[in-house]
C-alpha cells in the first residue's frame, strides 16, 4: 500500500536527515550555567541575566575594579623595578615583562577565585555532612583562609542550608549563584530575630582586614538573590526561594583574621537593584544605537554643477 504526500506538506530534502531533536535536560542538568552574563533555563528557555554582569555594567562596581587593577599594575610594577628597567635594554624580555605586568589583575583574580572555590568546597562539605578534601587542608597558601573559615563557624555556631545555589527571578529577568544560606543563634540574637532565621551569606577575601574589602555593591547583590523567585535543587529540581533575613552577613576572610560583616539587602535595596539593572540595560542595548555617524556638509552649488 503507497501514500501519497498531502498538497502543501513538506518533505525532507532527498539525502538530507533531519536533525534529531536535543533530549530534554534531565538530573543536575537542569540547572541553569552562567555563560556570557547570562544564565540560559534549559527547561523553559528563559535567558535571564547575570546578576554580577548587571552590577559591573550598570554600577560603580566596574570603577571600583578598574582602579583596584590600575593600582595592583602600579605596585606591583614599583615591587619589581630592576626587573622592569632590565627588561627594558631587550626586546623580547620587554614584551615578555609588559606581557607578565598587565596580567597581574587577572593572576590575582584567579588566586582569589582559587581561595573563593575551596571556601566553598569546604561549605558544600559541611552542608552534606562529607570529609572536606585533604588537597585543602594541605596547601600552605589556602591554610590561613581556611583556618579562619572555620572559626568562624565555630565561634558563631554556623550551620549552612545551601551553598553554591542558583536561584533567579524570571519576572526581573536575573539569575545568580549566591554564595550560601545559614543560621547562627549567635547572629540572630545580634539581630533580635529568632535563632532559627535564615540568612543570606557571602564570603569576600580581597582588600585588608579592617580597611577594605566589603563594598555597598554588596548589599545589591545579596538583595537581588534575596528576591529570586525560584531556587534549583542539586538534583536539578527547583524550589520557591527560601525566606532569608532582610539583613545579610558578608564574612571577609583574610589570611590574618576574618570580619563579620551586617549588610541590608531589604526591599529599599532591592528597589535600588532594579534602578541599577535599568542603567545596565542602557549600557549594554541602547546606548549603542543613540550616537549616529557625522553629518558631512551638503555639497555647494558650484560643486554640484560640477
Amino acid at each position: 500500500m503507497s501514500t501519497t504526500a498531502q498538497a502543501g506538506a513538506t518533505t525532507p530534502a532527498a539525502g538530507r536527515r533531519r536533525k534529531a531533536a536535543a533530549p530534554a535536560p534531565t538530573g543536575a542538568d537542569r540547572i541553569p550555567k552562567p555563560s556570557q552574563g547570562w544564565y540560559r533555563d534549559k527547561v523553559t528557555g528563559d535567558k535571564l541575566r547575570r546578576v554580577t554582569t548587571i552590577l559591573s555594567q550598570g554600577s560603580t562596581k566596574g570603577d571600583v575594579l578598574a582602579l583596584w587593577a590600575a593600582n595592583l599594575v602600579a605596585e606591583t610594577a614599583f615591587a619589581n623595578l630592576p626587573a622592569l628597567v632590565n627588561a627594558s635594554l631587550y626586546p623580547d624580555q620587554r614584551t615578555e615583562m609588559y606581557d607578565w605586568l598587565r596580567r597581574a589583575p587577572l593572576r590575582k583574580k584567579d588566586e582569589r577565585a582559587d581561595i573563593g572555590s575551596a571556601v566553598h568546597q569546604i561549605i558544600e562539605a559541611e552542608v552534606l555532612g562529607q570529609p572536606i578534601a585533604e588537597g585543602l587542608l594541605d596547601d600552605p597558601e589556602m591554610a590561613p583562609y581556611l583556618h579562619h573559615f572555620g572559626r568562624f563557624v565555630r565561634e558563631w555556631d554556623v550551620t549552612f542550608e545551601a551553598s553554591e545555589m542558583v536561584v533567579g527571578n524570571r519576572t526581573a529577568g536575573y539569575a545568580g549563584t549566591l554564595d550560601y544560606l545559614l543560621r547562627s543563634p549567635l547572629i540572630a540574637a545580634e539581630f533580635d530575630i529568632p535563632a532559627s532565621t535564615v540568612l543570606m551569606g557571602d564570603t569576600k577575601t580581597g582588600g585588608e582586614l579592617d580597611v577594605k574589602g566589603v563594598y555597598p555593591e554588596a548589599a545589591l547583590q545579596m538583595s537581588a538573590y534575596r528576591k529570586a523567585e525560584v531556587a534549583w535543587l542539586r538534583d536539578g529540581s527547583t524550589v520557591p526561594m527560601p525566606a532569608t533575613h532582610s539583613t545579610g552577613v558578608v564574612l571577609h576572610l583574610r589570611p590574618e583574621g576574618y570580619r563579620l560583616i551586617p549588610v541590608v539587602c531589604d526591599d529599599q535595596v532591592f528597589a535600588a537593584f532594579r534602578i541599577v539593572q535599568q542603567a545596565a540595560d542602557w549600557v549594554s542595548g541602547l546606548s549603542k544605537q543613540v550616537v549616529r555617524p557625522a553629518l558631512t556638509l551638503p555639497a555647494t552649488t558650484e560643486e554640484r554643477a560640477a
